[in-house]
């Protein structure tokens, strides 16, 4: 399934440019969002108003439309996506494609994508098996361009053959392949998130303000990139990820318990902010203030320490450790310690001092600690870290 995977349809001006609404269904069948891009061309076959209610998203049509520019430039519109599907992939499109023309909107964000495209050719048998075609598809094929159909059968033409859009089904069907077929196929890979809440009694705990954002943009990373993600989450205010196991825990011992019952995987990644300290007594009722003025009085004791029991398991450990090191002072320093202490493979590092706006914000700033490198990472959303430490994930699970 593809449960919270954005597709960008661009829907080119053929006759077959109306099996793409029942495409649209398709993928929202499967739990796919879809943002629909129409060539001039296409709205000769389909409406925008069409294409867009079905949708239920803003069509994209003009590349020089300054409103759509100052929402959503054209670049980020081609990196938004997971898949950048094409249907119908006219002869000209392809041509396009094939000689890196970017003339109108669909060519330019086809051309500025980063992400995995794949094309369903539609078009009359002749343009199909003209020299060209061939060309430009052996072209495509070689760019790393997934080609779906097309079928053999009756056209709109009169004429019979090859060159017909495969149907939408089959289409969504091979799309559905492209995005579970990444470089993390077949890997199982474990991330905690959020903070951990520890009681002092039942309406009172000790917490701190991680929303979770960061672990579940890991989570949603890894997802497409084609993993099977368990997902052991404290109390997050962030949205969960969609497409993987989520385990819901409150304090770090339960934590601790869920992580353990998930082993073995092939990676961990500990994005979670787990509280150090617990209350060693909590009491089962409210704790209230008496006559006296006394203050009560909290013992504390260490709370076990997950990235580090992981990592130093002789059996069940995975190949892949990540922990995370969210300081407000000497980040590298203390994060090269960490690394030392913990015997984990990489440390994610960040500087959460309040005026940073990190913990509980959209942006991150990280370094990326491992015994040999210290790789400083621009500041960037936390969507971007997450894609971003995913490919080098895959990169280590090879």
């Amino acid at each position: 399934m593809l449960h919270g995977r954005k597709i960008l349809l661009i829907i080119g001006g053929g006759i077959a440019a109306y099996k793409s609404l029942e495409l649209i269904r398709c993928f929202q069948k499967r739990g796919a969002s879809v943002v629909p891009v129409l060539t001039k061309a296409a709205e000769e076959f389909v409406t925008p108003l069409s294409a867009g209610a079905l949708a239920g998203n803003k069509v994209y049509r003009d590349l020089f439309n300054l409103t759509d520019e100052a929402e959503m430039g054209h670049i980020e519109l081609s990196r938004a996506a997971d898949l950048v599907v094409v249907a119908p992939a006219t002869a000209d499109l392809m041509a396009k494609m094939a000689h890196g023309l970017a003339t109108d909107l669909a060519s330019t964000l086809l051309m500025a994508t980063d992400k995995p495209v794949m094309i369903a050719p539609a078009m009359n048998v002749k343009m199909w098996e003209h020299a060209a075609t061939k060309r430009n598809l052996e072209t495509l094929k070689h760019d790393g361009i997934h080609i779906c159909g097309p079928d053999e059968g009756g056209m709109a033409c009169g004429e019979f053959g090859m060159g017909r859009m495969a149907e939408p089904e089959f289409i969504a069907s091979a799309a559905s392949d492209v995005l579970l077929n990444g470089p993390l196929k077949g890997k199982h890979i474990l991330v905690t998130s959020g903070p951990t809440h520890e009681p002092i009694d039942p309406v009172r705990y000790i917490a701190n303000r991680s929303s979770g954002a960061q672990g579940s943009a890991i989570a949603n990373a890894l997802i497409a990139l084609g993993a099977r993600v368990t997902f052991i989450t404290g109390p997050a205010r962030a949205d969960m990820p969609i497409g993987c196991v989520i385990e819901r825990v409150q304090t770090a011992g339960e934590m601790l318990k869920a992580v353990e019952k998930t082993l073995p995987v092939d990676g961990a990644i500990f994005a979670a902010a787990v509280a150090d300290w617990r209350v060693t007594s909590a009491s089962d009722s409210k704790i209230k203030k008496n006559k006296s003025g006394d203050l009560p009085t909290l013992s504390f004791a260490e709370n076990p320490d997950i990235l580090a029991t992981v990592s130093q398991m002789k059996k069940q450990r995975p190949k892949l450790v990540v922990g995370f090191a969210a300081e407000t002072n000497d980040v590298i320093d203390n994060a090269k310690a960490k690394l030392a202490r913990k015997k984990c493979d990489w440390i994610v590092a960040n500087d959460v001092s309040p005026e940073t706006g990190i913990m509980g914000g959209a942006e991150n700033d990280v370094t990326l600690i491992t015994p040999t490198d210290t790789l400083d990472w621009p500041r960037m959303s936390k969507d971007a870290v997450a894609q971003k430490l995913a490919a080098e994930i895959a990169k280590a699970l090879k």
